[in-house]
């Protein structure tokens, strides 16, 4: 069996995305390179990538697709959205809500336009 143990974002600018990420999760992380922060969430880790700031080529750059969200749940998701509402660099939903399986959530776009999804731990679908 296979286990996930990182993600990776891509970001335009390492330093924001290591302010903007300690300002959601208050963890401030670990640069391991010029152009990659890792955040060990339980296990998983989150790698912010900036290929131009590592040295390396930007190549097609990055794509998305709207829908291509990054979950994550969280303890308190009331308090965590109300403390990014406050950060100037994320882009909120207007209000929590409830998906069409239960979970409790927001969702959220970082500075570089990485859409987010945050679920309370206690609605978590796992299949």
């Amino acid at each position: 069996m296979a286990k996930l143990f990182r993600v990776v974002l891509p970001v335009s600018d390492i330093e924001l995305a290591a302010d903007f990420y300690f300002q959601v999760f208050g963890v401030k992380g670990k640069r391991i390179a010029p152009g990659k922060h890792f955040f060990d969430y339980e296990g998983v880790s989150l790698s912010c990538y900036d290929p131009l700031a590592n040295g390396d080529k930007l190549g097609q750059g990055w794509m998305h697709h709207e829908n291509q969200f990054t979950y994550f749940s969280v303890k308190n998701l009331d308090a965590l959205y109300f403390r990014l509402m406050k950060v100037p660099d994320a882009e909120i939903d207007s209000n929590i809500k409830e998906n069409e399986i239960g979970e409790r959530l927001f969702y959220a776009l970082d500075p570089f336009g990485n859409p987010l999804c945050f679920v309370d731990e206690k609605t978590v679908f796992e299949g």
